[in-house]
């Protein structure tokens, strides 16, 4: 039953066009092609990055971030048994719940809920982690987009489109090409490896899907040799990323004005990229210019009906990054809007904050025998 069901799979009409068999696309003459089995190192290759990422966060990332000033914080709770077996059913007690949680445990309805906020930020990813993950992408996109031009510069497809179908499908593989696709897959399947472990974010099921659909779209045309146009997508994606990440790399370091100024950078190479260059030059390549060769097939259909899937991805960050510079570029205070959770744990430390020095302020008037009217307090009474 497999071996029927892996002969349909490799039908020729699925994958390749009309009149072309898979014995067209055999090696000969020192020509090297595309092979389905060829992917099958991407997944050891995503196990050594995700080694790879573990050394470099540990001995680069975290010095780095050192040298920014963030540093993993201290938080520390006194351990309650009747507030933590509340807490793993809840971890946001109703005001009755912390009402009656505090007369059980002794407690002011206010000490309750300040062990609750600290308990919650136990749970929560440290500013350290976060920094952490995007000074390795930030690393691996620069390696991606240093690759696509390296990869690229000199192949006439990257200037003249028509030479993309030139030959098609009996195109030979590059060496280059070969690495570029087996770095550019590894690397998505450490990102889609790592999602579980990685901090979550509010476009958590975006990412899996834009992974998903990217590693899909990357395998799809390997396997029907649409290699050429597959580098193009590839660099057309990568070029944007590298911004967008150092930017939020100066944001957990707290430099607001770079931050910004990256992110308004990533925000013109964005909207050019995936709103100019993708849709009116690669989909056109795609999607037109084939069909001056070719009539149409199914692995032609099926790769456009992926770069359009594609597309509309990227009209809803392009939504995301429009929201975020209307909420805190133009306000002067830059978040990623994908994380919830981080805008949360900033105020709720802030508020911790606020609230250690009001103690501090209410300790010196202890200490300086003044009530919070400004009056002496009588005979040492500074307990009541």
């Amino acid at each position: 039953m497999f071996q029927a069901f892996k002969e349909w799979f490799w039908l020729e009409r699925f994958w390749l066009p009309p009149t072309i068999k898979w014995s067209d696309l055999e090696d000969h003459d020192g020509l090297v092609f595309v092979k389905p089995s060829h992917l099958y190192m991407t997944a050891p290759y995503a196990f050594l990055l995700l080694i790879i990422r573990y050394f470099f966060e540990k001995f680069i990332a975290t010095p780095v971030a050192k040298a920014f000033g963030i540093q993993k914080p201290v938080r520390k709770i006194i351990p309650n048994t009747i507030l933590e077996n509340f807490f793993k059913n809840s971890s946001r007690p109703l005001q009755t719940d912390i009402y009656g949680l505090a007369k059980k445990c002794n407690l002011t309805e206010r000490q309750v809920e300040r062990w609750f906020r600290r308990r919650r930020n136990q749970e929560r990813p440290c500013r350290l982690k976060k920094f952490q993950e995007v000074c390795w992408r930030f690393a691996f996109y620069l390696l991606l987009t240093i690759a696509g031009v390296v990869f690229l510069y000199d192949k006439p497809w990257a200037y003249d489109f028509w030479e993309v179908w030139s030959g098609y499908p009996r195109q030979p593989l590059l060496p280059s090409q070969y690495w570029y696709y087996m770095l550019e897959m590894s690397f998505y399947w450490s990102l889609t490896f790592s999602l579980g472990s990685d901090t979550k974010r509010k476009d958590f099921l975006a990412n899996v899907v834009h992974h998903l659909a990217a590693l899909s779209l990357m395998s799809f045309s390997w396997c029907a040799n649409y290699i050429r146009s597959g580098t193009l997508v590839m660099i057309v994606h990568d070029v944007a990323d590298i911004w967008l990440e150092s930017a939020k790399i100066f944001s957990y370091a707290g430099w607001k004005k770079t931050c910004n100024a990256l992110f308004l950078i990533f925000t013109v190479v964005f909207f050019i990229t995936r709103f100019i260059i993708f849709p009116l030059w690669i989909l056109h390549c795609t999607l037109i210019m084939p069909l001056h060769y070719l009539e149409p097939f199914f692995s032609y259909i099926f790769l456009n009906l992926q770069l359009l899937i594609l597309q509309g991805l990227h009209f809803y960050w392009g939504y995301l990054i429009l929201k975020m510079i209307k909420r805190n570029i133009l306000q002067k205070n830059f978040k990623d809007v994908r994380s919830d959770e981080e805008e949360e744990e900033e105020e709720e430390e802030e508020e911790e904050g606020k609230e250690e020095a009001t103690k501090g302020k209410e300790r010196n008037c202890l200490k300086n025998g003044l009530g919070t009217n400004k009056h002496l307090i009588p005979n040492g009474q500074h307990g009541r």
